[in-house]
């Protein structure tokens, strides 16, 4: 039996079958994936009643105050007024002592504003408030 040598003029191939069939076995593997994840937390069971009863672990949720042109401020969508923010702000410190807190003021509102959200935000215990800007382009 006589092998025939490679023809040096065929440039080398390479099978894109096997890299296909593994692309579509890994796409389908996390597709189910994700839905077994997905059903569990929307499986129908009656959890059993505590009395103080909250989740082992808290996700830290930023909380996120807007403040437009004009002054007014919003948490959530909400307008809120200076007390409803400090309540809002403390009862979360107070759930979460690294609460993080992100203020977002318009560029035309008075600075005023500004500082009196900086100030709830202090006086509730958060060290560090975030304030949001826009990069530009340079």
């Amino acid at each position: 039996m006589l092998l025939k040598a490679a023809d040096p003029s065929e440039g080398v191939s390479i099978e894109m079958t096997p890299m296909i069939d593994m692309v579509f076995l890994l796409l389908i593997f996390f597709l189910v994936a994700t839905t077994f994840h997905q059903s569990e937390r929307e499986m129908q069971i009656a959890l059993p009643v505590a009395s103080a009863s909250e989740p082992i672990s808290a996700l830290l949720q930023e909380l996120v105050v807007n403040i437009d042109g004009e002054g007014k401020l919003f948490v959530g969508g909400r307008n809120v007024s200076v007390e409803d923010l400090q309540v809002i702000v403390s009862e979360a410190v107070a759930g979460n002592p690294d609460q993080k807190v992100t203020v977002r003021g318009d560029r035309h509102a008075a600075y005023a504003h500004i500082v009196s959200v900086l100030d709830v935000c202090k006086g509730a215990g958060i060290q560090e408030p975030y304030l949001d800007t826009v990069v530009t382009g340079g």
